[in-house]
């Protein structure tokens, strides 16, 4: 008999996500590489991300540039607007190709008011994500780059949900893995190098996390 998994918040469903929108919203495909909205634009859209892959990045006056975040399938973005933000603070990419579900401020705000489980659902998105927000803060604060690069390797792998202990990460550069943690390339090369050596992670079609890095992670 399979072991019974916690109770969890029931997790949006993209048709039910559809039909309760009704008026101001559309579904968009992205091509991978194709933006989503750029930084200093207009913020009156917010999105949600049914396939694919999107990477958040900010670039500062001195031209240089930091990955924010990466978005995967079912996760919302561009919600700032809901809470009085005028102008995209980031730069939103499809690091794949990408379906997503456009839906207006107007539409959001009413479906907020009117849909009160919806409104459940959504605050509780938006309280996890802080959560992570802060655990990002503490990372980059008082982890070294290697416990940092094994954190984000298994976040990008999904790890511990929904039960899976091991994941296939969709290809992505070091490059980008060097942005999301603060570092160099080489500083990134040498850690995956070491991760593969010691068995933590496999190139096998594509990054394949194994749930050894936690070890990193926990090792003090």
């Amino acid at each position: 008999m399979a072991p019974k998994r916690s109770k969890r918040t029931p997790a949006f469903n993209p048709k039910a996500l559809l039909d309760r929108v009704g008026d101001g919203k559309s579904v968009v495909v992205y091509g991978r590489k194709q933006a989503v909205f750029s930084q200093g634009d207009s913020a009156d859209l917010i999105y949600y991300l049914q396939k694919g892959r999107v990477k958040l990045t900010v670039v500062s006056k001195q031209g240089k540039e930091a990955v924010v975040a990466f978005i995967g399938a079912d996760m919302f973005f561009g919600e700032g607007c809901l809470a009085g933000q005028h102008l995209r603070m980031s730069t939103a990419t499809a690091t794949e190709d990408s379906t997503i579900l456009c839906i207006s401020k107007r539409a959001m705000m009413r479906l907020l008011h009117t849909d009160a489980k919806f409104s459940e659902l959504f605050t509780t998105y938006l309280l996890m994500r802080n959560v992570r927000f802060e655990e990002d803060l503490v990372d980059q604060l008082f982890n070294s780059s290697e416990k940092r690069l094994a954190r984000v390797l298994l976040l990008l792998a999904h790890f511990g949900k929904e039960g899976k202990q091991e994941l296939v990460i969709p290809k992505i550069s070091q490059e980008i893995l060097a942005g999301m943690i603060g570092t160099t390339r080489s500083r990134v090369s040498h850690f995956m190098n070491k991760f593969r050596k010691l068995g933590f992670i496999e190139y096998n079609g594509g990054l394949q996390v194994h749930s050894s890095l936690l070890n990193v992670v926990l090792h003090d």
